[in-house]
């Protein structure tokens, strides 16, 4: 079975990780972990900073929102939309804080779909992120 690699433009390379933004095997698509980030943006959505440049807080609604648009940038690239996933993995770097806040805005998108979910707390992530979403889909 062939596989390919999937990029957008939209989005910041993942090539200096060594990565593809997601990768298309048959009709699923696997995408690489999601952030917040954007292209042209140094700053990274829901990140506070302090006047040193150093992180003072974290908003995980927006970078939340965040990380949804970037997966419907990979998405529409691979031919696919978030209608078409069927599973989620969720890497929260602080879930008493934060899991409530990301739940109800995650129904906001995914209630009428409802993948299957698996939600964890990690100590921290490669980024300055508090929240990264792992997704299969399958294409259109």
């Amino acid at each position: 079975m062939d596989s390919i690699a999937i990029n957008t433009h939209k989005m910041p390379d993942g090539t200096p990780s060594f990565h593809p933004h997601a990768r298309r095997v048959g009709s699923f698509i696997y995408v690489s972990g999601i952030i917040a980030t954007k292209k042209g943006l140094e700053q990274i959505p829901g990140v506070q900073y302090g006047e040193n440049g150093q992180i003072i807080g974290q908003d995980v609604v927006k970078q939340f929102e965040s990380t949804i648009e970037n997966l419907r940038f990979v998405l529409d690239e691979a031919g696919s939309s978030l209608d078409r996933v069927f599973d989620v993995t969720v890497f929260l770097t602080n879930i008493d804080r934060d899991f409530k806040l990301f739940n109800e805005i995650y129904g906001k998108y995914f209630s009428d779909i409802m993948p299957s979910r698996t939600t964890v707390e990690v100590t921290r992530l490669p980024s300055p992120v508090c929240i990264e979403l792992k997704v299969i889909a399958t294409v259109g």
